[in-house]
């Protein structure tokens, strides 16, 4: 389904056997990209980049669909502070009860504990993911810094080293901090249970116009 937030899809087919798809063309960069350069577009856009790249999420998960995938270089970033959701390719239905996957693809350090544990997991997943993004862009730091989905998970259920985003950054608003570590649970049930509850959240504390 359209939404402003995710990038617009135009057609698909094959050309001499090779499969092809186009989209909307943007000049963007990644959120990535831009973290990399520490770009001022992301101080200057944050409150609606995170606003934003939520209620992407959410649009998918009303229509039926995990992203599964979500992470900075996943998000797209215009001149004026668009934003884009792309690369659906992990993309899964939103069953009525989680989903067991003996192989799970995807980037460990945004990755949920229950996926790299190989046990069930949901749309919750994805709020998982969303806060590590969250946390990445506010501090320029991996809430969990590790390189491989054992080394991720072993961090994410000891916590040993794990520092708030505010021990990062103290100009992060606490009520941010909050939303952020309910993202983080190790326990989806302790996440929050829909987007729309994140999006409200997040609008009450960073809303821009």
């Amino acid at each position: 389904q359209p939404h402003e937030f995710i990038i617009r899809y135009v057609d698909h087919g094959s050309v001499r056997g090779l499969p092809y798809v186009v989209t909307e063309y943007l000049e963007s960069a990644n959120l990535k990209e831009l973290y990399n350069r520490k770009d001022d577009l992301l101080s200057e856009f944050i409150g609606n980049i995170l606003i934003d790249s939520a209620i992407a999420l959410m649009h998918m998960h009303d229509r039926g669909f995990m992203h599964l995938d979500f992470k900075p270089e996943n998000v797209l970033v215009t001149r004026n502070g668009n934003v884009r959701l792309i690369d659906f390719d992990l993309s899964l239905p939103i069953e009525g009860k989680p989903v067991k996957m003996s192989n799970i693809p995807g980037t460990p350090a945004y990755m949920a504990p229950e996926q790299l544990a190989r046990k069930p997991f949901d749309h919750r997943a994805d709020m998982f993911a969303y806060g590590v993004a969250a946390y990445e862009l506010l501090t320029y730091k991996k809430p969990f810094p590790a390189e491989t989905g054992p080394e991720v998970l072993r961090l994410q259920t000891t916590r040993n080293s794990f520092l708030s985003p505010r021990e990062h950054n103290a100009d992060i608003p606490a009520a941010l901090e909050k939303i952020i570590l309910k993202c983080l649970e190790n326990e989806p049930t302790q996440r929050y249970q829909d987007m729309s509850f994140l999006v409200r959240d997040l609008e009450t504390v960073l809303y821009v116009k």
